[in-house]
């Protein structure tokens, strides 16, 4: 009697690239022929991990290799400011469901996060992996970026499930990107793309203020007699 049987065959191969060090996976599965049946197919299955570079690695990525940018900020970042020629797909969108939990939370938000830092109340884009899918290959080479790391390793999470096997992301985001380092297009460099709201008018105010307080100091130790006749004008309290 003809014995029956597979065999199951999981090996991990380490790929040295010039990057870092991914890991590629080959599933093997292996069917042995069974009388009056077909044999079973061979399965193939490819798994590359995501690699995560410096932002000199991500201009050779680009340059050399062919990688097309895509940005996943939100639309308020991406507007002031951007890399030149890059794709935009938002891994958030602004919230504006109507909801009685939604108007709740978004009142809150925009009276903290929005007022003082300019951040959009927003949720996840559910079509963004549809989006990527209608503009790229899961064979193109992308370069995931957002402003502080976090987003683009989300968002290349969810890519790498869907199927796409060449992505990069820069390890700290467009924060770390010095000024000239891309050709940017907006108001502001790429690495404040993030600042908004009371913060930066506060740094602004605070600039004025010191710069009144040392004029103010100088002018008192170089004219004293100046400075006291200008107090005593002064009503007093």
């Amino acid at each position: 009697m003809a014995g029956l049987g597979s065999c199951f065959t999981t090996t991990t191969l380490p790929l040295r690239s010039k990057y870092q060090t991914p890991w590629l996976q080959l599933e093997i599965q292996f069917g042995r022929s069974i009388p009056g049946n077909l044999s079973r197919p061979r399965k193939l299955g490819i798994r590359a991990e995501v690699d995560y570079v410096n932002v000199e690695e991500a201009k050779k990525l680009i340059a050399s290799e062919g990688y097309a940018i895509l940005d996943v900020r939100d639309k308020s970042q991406y507007d002031r400011a951007h890399i030149k020629s890059c794709y935009h797909v938002p891994l958030f969108i602004e919230n504006q469901d109507n909801d009685l939990g939604t108007i709740i939370k978004r009142t809150v938000h925009n009276n903290f996060s929005g007022l003082f830092f300019g951040l959009p109340f927003t949720k996840l884009n559910p079509d963004f992996v549809q989006s990527v899918k209608s503009q790229f290959s899961q064979e193109s080479k992308l370069l995931v970026v957002c402003q502080e790391g976090l987003r683009s390793t989300a968002a290349a999470d969810k890519l790498e499930n869907a199927g796409f096997q060449n992505i990069a992301c820069i390890t700290k985001g467009l924060q770390a990107v010095e000024p000239g380092t891309f050709d940017s297009v907006g108001s502001t460099e790429l690495q404040n793309a993030g600042k908004a709201g009371l913060v930066t008018v506060q740094g602004k105010i605070s600039a004025v203020l010191g710069t009144a307080l040392i004029c103010a100091y100088l002018f008192i130790t170089f004219f004293p007699d100046q400075a006291e006749k200008l107090l005593q004008l002064v009503p007093a309290s």
